[in-house]
């Protein structure tokens, strides 16, 4: 059974490359419903144990706490891949011989089923990670019991998770793990998928902002 380390930094900041289709005021809880829903899909999967999500956002945490996370806080306060570090670490403290997945807060649209597949491929590795839709960053990293996860997220990753000797799950039918939201083109690939029920409450507000920007793009 795997251990999940989901990193979420605080809301105010998260999601600015949406601006385009959402106000600063919408974002925050725009990036929360992702992070719920994500979550939510996550626990679902049969192949977690856990998930633990590695934030100092005190409504994000109680929201995920909520749900059945473990909040954990983020002490390095030195950005994405030592906040995914110390949650394997925490983790790891907890249940020594867990093997520990890093997924991006950011996935609406997860499928649990989708998750267990990908979570079964990575299993016959010592490391593995999943790209996203893109095929340039990375969505899901994973290292096996007494294996180091060696976090490397952020920008162009999928090449540094492959540099780093990270086998490279290449499954069909897993678009929901794949599809994280950064830029309106995603959240409508994301909306397309179908999103979880906390996304889709602000479903017609993300809507008109993507129809507006569809509309000047014409």
């Amino acid at each position: 059974m795997w251990s999940l380390v989901v990193p979420l930094k605080p809301l105010v900041r998260a999601k600015s490359r949406l601006s385009a289709a959402a106000d600063a005021r919408f974002r925050p809880r725009l990036a929360l419903a992702f992070a719920l829903d994500t979550v939510a899909a996550a626990l679902e999967c049969p192949l977690v144990c856990d998930v633990a999500v590695v934030t100092d956002d005190p409504l994000a945490g109680e929201g995920l706490a909520d749900l059945g996370a473990r909040i954990v806080a983020d002490t390095p306060a030195a950005g994405l891949n030592p906040a995914i570090a110390y949650g394997a670490q925490i983790v790891r403290a907890r249940r020594p011989g867990a093997p520990v997945a890093a997924l991006n807060a950011d996935l609406p649209a997860l499928r649990p089923a989708e998750l267990e597949r990908v979570l079964s491929a990575a299993a016959q590795f010592p490391r593995a990670f999943l790209a996203d839709a893109a095929e340039i960053g990375t969505t899901l990293l994973t290292a096996a019991s007494g294996v180091e996860l060696a976090p490397a997220f952020g920008g162009a990753s999928r090449a540094r998770h492959r540099a780093s000797g990270a086998w490279e799950i290449t499954l069909s039918g897993v678009r929901s793990v794949r599809q994280d939201v950064d830029t309106p083109a995603d959240l409508r690939a994301a909306l397309e998928l179908g999103v979880g029920a906390r996304t889709a409450r602000h479903t017609a507000a993300i809507s008109a902002g993507i129809a507006a920007l569809d509309a000047r793009g014409a």
